[in-house]
């Protein structure tokens, strides 16, 4: 078992299976793309262990609460990392986390989104560590994101060749 792997097992945590789409609803990318020694990782909402939409949604500041969004991105991360497993076979192959962009779909008067964005910056240095999970960072908000998700992060890493 991978070092990454045995840590979310000891957290009780379950990567989601790939993400289940509303019907009829094609996205022509792929979820990483690989070039190099870099994965650059598509925008990821939360989704629950069997890939379906995590609810609840909404925008955090009306619908959710901030502790919400912090687990919805915490969510959106675990979407990350099921998504590099799949493409890179092994997470162990992540040598560094080099940039994150998050968004949150928040009220015009709610101006906490880093803390939101921190359920998944929290989640990543907490598996991978400070200096491997350590990671540049932009938060922005928006008025709306796909099909309702309160959160849409996107990502890219080094790995070994």
């Amino acid at each position: 078992m991978s070092e990454i792997d045995a840590k979310l097992q000891a957290m009780g945590l379950v990567l989601p299976a790939p993400p289940k789409l509303p019907p009829g609803v094609v996205l022509p990318f792929s979820w990483v793309r690989v070039r190099g020694n870099r994965a650059l990782v598509s925008g990821h909402i939360p989704v629950q262990p069997d890939g379906a939409i995590a609810k609840p949604l909404g925008k955090v500041g009306a619908e959710l609460t901030e502790e919400q969004g912090y687990q919805a991105a915490r969510l959106a991360g675990l979407a990350i990392l099921a998504s590099l497993q799949r493409e890179l076979g092994d997470l162990d192959r992540i040598t560094a986390w080099l940039r994150v962009f998050g968004q949150v779909n928040a009220t015009t008067g709610f101006d906490r989104y880093a803390l939101v964005i921190n359920g998944f910056s929290d989640l990543i240095i907490e598996l991978f560590g400070a200096e491997r999970g350590g990671h540049a960072r932009s938060v922005v908000h928006t008025s709306a994101l796909p099909f309702g998700a309160p959160v849409e992060i996107e990502a890219e890493v080094e790995i070994q060749t």
